[in-house]
């Protein structure tokens, strides 16, 4: 069983690992400036990673964007949400029509906004399907159960990883500067659960957690069909294999989009923003894929469900901000956001002690 234990730190700021000049290049630019050296903390860290993705002393996060990617769940009809099923499409219109927390957000923070329909089983009016952020990219009205049936067949698992390669690639065509990425789907915290459990592994009742509110009956349905189907599809794939497999037998098409859109980004060195605990699984699938697309994963938060904790520390990350939410649809992506403009902008605006005439320590050689 796998023991939660705090995140251990730094390892995925180590991007990229040959490029030892231009790393040392950027942190005496962090030791030149105006201010005991480390004294903005993670706010450092930051920069110098988006300096090393985007391969300049002076990065910028001016342009950034939010995915939001939407999926319905078989799973649900097993009792495993405080929430009806149909609530998935409801919350797409509302994300269209302006009114949800992400919708807010991404407003306060000056991002834009592309809602993506991967699998949701709704049928939405002609006015919803024109807007200018919606993305129709449905492969089928929501998965399978996956405690009597695979959730998705591989070709259907497979077209819903390039649906999040396209928003990448779009995001860079459009020259966005930074991705958030977040989703919505309700059952999907039982999929993320059912897809940790498997890879890490790990007991299913150490990552699964309240979801949308459930009371103690619903949470031991959670759990019951989580067993149920990790004992259906059992598997002896091992490596990318293995994470494919739990992807399709447990997944979801939005967790897939998600995953989809971390390999492209990190493909394009587009520094990504993974939100809450359901994105983070998918970062995991996406680690198991390709170890080294964790170089551009920035993650927003850590949430107060259950098993976040633990997959943060498997995957060795820390996340920027701890708000105690657990909300998913992107918002906390949405609210780290601004916090990588911050530290690009203090990376390359703030003033060197030279340049403004301050005295300063001198630079031990062990922190460059």
């Amino acid at each position: 069983m796998l023991q939660s234990s705090e995140p251990r730190g730094p390892a995925a700021f180590d991007v990229p690992k040959g490029d030892v000049a231009f790393r040392r290049a950027l942190q005496q630019r962090l030791l030149s400036q105006t201010k005991p050296p480390g004294s903005l903390g993670m706010l450092e860290e930051i920069g110098l990673r988006l300096g090393l993705l985007q391969r300049t002393l002076t990065p910028k996060v001016e342009h950034m964007r939010i995915c939001v990617f939407a999926g319905s769940h078989g799973v649900a009809r097993e009792g495993v949400s405080a929430y009806p099923a149909e609530v998935t499409g409801q919350m797409v219109a509302n994300f269209l029509n302006g009114g949800a927390a992400v919708c807010v957000l991404a407003r306060a923070a000056g991002a834009s906004l592309h809602i993506v329909d991967v699998g949701v089983d709704a049928d939405f009016p002609g006015n919803l399907l024109k807007h200018s952020s919606f993305f129709s990219r449905r492969i089928k009205r929501g998965t399978e159960s996956f405690v009597t049936a695979p959730a998705m067949l591989p070709c259907e698992c497979a077209a819903a990883l390039e649906v999040g390669r396209e928003q990448a690639r779009l995001a860079a065509a459009d020259s966005i500067d930074a991705l958030g990425i977040g989703e919505m789907g309700i059952g999907n915290s039982t999929s993320a659960a059912a897809l940790c459990a498997a890879l890490l592994p790990a007991d299913a009742a150490c990552v699964t957690g309240l979801g949308t509110g459930v009371d103690g009956a619903g949470l031991a349905r959670k759990l019951g069909a989580i067993r149920v189907g990790l004992a259906l599809h059992a598997s002896e794939a091992t490596g990318p294999e293995a994470a494919l497999h739990w992807l399709a037998a447990v997944g979801g098409l939005e967790i897939a989009a998600l995953t989809g859109c971390i390999l492209e980004a990190a493909r394009l060195r587009l520094p990504i923003v993974v939100d809450g605990f359901i994105a983070t699984a998918a970062a995991l699938l996406a680690a198991r894929l390709e170890p080294g697309c964790l170089e551009c994963c920035f993650f927003a938060h850590q949430s107060a469900e259950a098993g976040h904790l633990a997959v943060l520390a498997a995957l060795d990350v820390r996340p920027i901000h701890q708000l105690e939410m657990r909300l998913g649809e992107a918002s906390g992506a949405a609210l780290a956001l601004p916090l990588l403009r911050a530290a690009a902008r203090l990376l390359t605006e703030m003033a060197t002690f030279e340049a403004a005439g301050v005295s300063g320590a001198p630079i031990a050689p062990n922190l460059l």
